[in-house]
């Protein structure tokens, strides 16, 4: 069974870390907010600027549940990554569709698929494990561990960042993940 080392949940403007206020931003207005909590981690990584919202949120998160925990590894396949919400990338194919009327962004079209998240904090980490972004009606946290409790008995699966990744379409958004371990 999975155990959870850390929860992080990042909603309208406040960032949640096990339970307890970690960063309260000025505004819940998601491009802003996401701005502020990148400066706050301290983060230098000049690709978070390219990413649409659901990606930067994912990645946010991520980054603050990694932080300090040492037996993690880079350029591992060891650290599974499994995600779920229910609007897939609705918010940017609305923005890339808005596009085609002048000229098509590729650089919008690129995060024109959910999954794209687990691709950006892969390349950033040098993760190589088991991933799964599904789309469901509603957070599922027991399904979402059951899945991650088979990736630990059949895989070499030894940590999971967990949970649901949701950017919706009137600037809400919300991240419930988790850290978890064998």
């Amino acid at each position: 069974m999975s155990k959870v080392i850390k929860e992080l949940i990042i909603e309208q403007g406040l960032v949640q870390l096990n339970g307890e206020t970690f960063f309260k931003g000025d505004t819940n207005e998601t491009v802003t907010f996401l701005k502020s909590l990148y400066k706050h981690i301290g983060l230098k990584y000049g690709k978070f600027f390219k990413m649409d919202s659901l990606c930067k949120l994912g990645f946010l998160a991520t980054e603050i549940l990694l932080d300090g925990v040492e037996d993690i590894k880079t350029e591992t396949d060891e650290v599974a990554l499994v995600f779920a919400n229910a609007s897939s990338s609705l918010n940017t194919d609305v923005n890339y569709q808005n596009s085609i009327a002048e000229i098509p962004s590729p650089a919008v079209f690129v995060y024109t698929l959910p999954n794209i998240v687990i691709g950006e904090i892969s390349i950033r980490h040098k993760f190589y494990g088991e991933h799964m972004f599904f789309i469901q009606e509603k957070y599922n946290k027991e399904e979402l561990l059951k899945y991650t409790d088979s990736l630990f008995a059949e895989t070499q699966t030894k940590f999971a960042v967990v949970g649901w990744l949701e950017m919706g379409m009137n600037n809400e958004y919300s991240a419930q993940l988790m850290l978890c371990s064998k």
